[in-house]
C-alpha cells in the first residue's frame, strides 16, 4: 500500500492523474533558487525553452549566459565562474551535456570541486521522435563514475524543483536527470525530500514482503502501478523511490533487500553501468539476494512515441510485474 506518511497524491493509480514534464520542475526551482541567492547563475547551450531554462533567463536576465553550441565551453565557463564564487546551473539535452562534454566535466568542474549543477534534460529513449542520436541513456555511469559528483533522478516535476532547489546549497558537483515528456505527478508540495535519501513509497519499512522494487526517475510511477497489480495477485511488494543514485542510501537499500529477499531495479537507462549496477554492487558486499534488472538491454534508442519504446526496450509495468516473479523464484526456500 502506498506509504501514507508521505502525503503523496492520491490521484497516482487513477487514469485521469495530472501529468507533468518533470523538466519544468527544474526551470521552477531554478528561479527560486535564484531569488534565494543572488549568487546563482544560468548557462545553456541553445536550448533553453527545451530545458525550461528560459523561465531562470526572463526573471534574471543579467545572470544568464547563452553560450551556444559549445558544450564544452559550457562546462569549462562554468567552472571558472564557480570558482569566482557564483552557483553556476548548465542545461542542455543530457546527450550532450555530460554526453558531449563529459572530460570537461571531469577535469574542469568535478577534479576541481567546483560547485556546478549540470542538468541533462531530455534523457532516456521517452524523448521519443527525436532518435538514439539524441536519447541518452548512458548519462547515469557517465556521472556516477566521477569522484566528487553527486547524482539526482527525480521522480516527477514536484520532486524536480525540490532536488533543484537542495542542489543549490550543497557546494558540490552535482548531475540532475531530467525527462522531456509529461510523467505521472507522484508527489505533492507536503511530500518530504532529502538529498541522499532513498524513500519507501509503496509498503511499510520493517514488514516484510515478497519483493523489494528499487525505481528512480520517470519509471517511479510504473513501478508504483507493477506493485498495485501484484497485490492483486497475491504478492506483496515493495517501492522504493531512489531520487538521490549518487551518494547512495545504503542503510535503505540493504533493508530493503533484507525485508525482501529479493530486489528489482527500474531505471530509463542502460543496464550496465546504471543504477541497477550500483544496486548489485552495493549488496554483493552488504546483503546478497537475487536481483533482476529493469533497463536497456545494450541497444541504442530510436524513434518512436514514449509508450512504444518503453514497451519495446521491456520497461512498462508488464515487464516489471514479470520480472518481480521471475526473482521471486530465485529466493532461498
Amino acid at each position: 500500500m502506498i506509504n501514507k506518511s508521505l502525503k503523496l497524491n492520491p490521484k497516482i493509480f487513477k487514469k485521469d492523474v495530472e501529468k507533468v514534464p518533470i523538466r519544468n520542475g527544474f526551470g521552477e526551482g531554478l528561479v527560486l533558487a535564484g531569488e534565494n541567492n543572488s549568487q546563482v547563475v544560468g548557462l545553456c547551450a541553445d536550448l533553453t525553452e527545451s530545458t525550461k531554462m528560459n523561465l531562470f533567463r526572463d526573471k534574471f536576465p543579467d545572470r544568464f549566459v547563452e553560450i551556444g553550441v559549445a558544450e564544452q565551453n559550457l562546462a569549462s565557463v562554468a567552472s571558472g565562474m564557480a570558482a569566482m564564487g557564483k552557483i553556476p546551473f548548465i542545461s542542455s539535452y543530457a546527450m550532450f551535456s555530460p554526453g558531449r562534454n563529459w572530460e570537461q566535466i571531469r577535469t574542469t568542474i568535478c577534479y576541481n570541486n567546483r560547485a556546478v549543477i549540470i542538468a541533462g534534460s531530455h534523457a532516456g529513449v521517452s524523448v521519443g521522435p527525436d532518435g538514439g542520436t539524441h536519447q541518452a541513456i548512458e548519462d547515469i555511469a557517465l556521472t556516477r563514475v566521477i569522484p566528487k559528483m553527486v547524482v539526482v533522478s527525480p521522480c516527477d516535476y514536484i520532486e524536480a524543483r525540490k532536488a533543484t532547489l537542495a542542489v543549490a546549497e550543497i557546494g558540490h558537483p552535482v548531475y540532475i536527470r531530467l525527462a522531456r515528456e509529461k510523467t505521472a505527478v507522484i508527489t505533492t508540495d507536503e511530500t518530504p525530500f532529502e538529498l541522499g535519501r532513498a524513500v519507501l513509497f509503496y509498503g511499510e519499512e520493517e514488514v516484510h514482503a515478497d519483493v523489494g522494487i528499487i525505481a528512480t526517475g520517470a519509471l517511479v510511477h510504473r513501478a508504483l502501478l507493477a506493485a498495485e497489480a501484484l497485490k492483486l495477485e497475491g504478492i506483496s511488494a515493495k517501492v522504493m523511490n531512489l531520487a538521490t543514485i549518487k551518494p547512495l542510501d545504503v542503510e535503505s537499500v540493504v533493508n530493503l533487500a533484507r525485508t525482501t529477499g529479493c530486489i528489482v531495479t527500474v531505471e530509463e537507462h542502460q543496464i550496465m553501468g546504471g543504477m541497477g549496477s550500483l544496486i548489485a554492487e552495493t549488496l554483493a558486499e552488504n546483503f546478497p539476494v537475487p536481483i533482476e534488472f529493469i533497463g536497456v538491454r545494450d541497444k541504442f534508442g530510436q524513434s518512436g512515441t514514449q509508450d512504444e519504446l518503453i514497451g519495446h526496450y521491456g520497461m512498462n509495468q508488464s515487464h516489471i510485474i514479470l520480472a518481480a516473479k521471475k526473482v521471486i523464484g530465485r529466493k532461498s526456500p
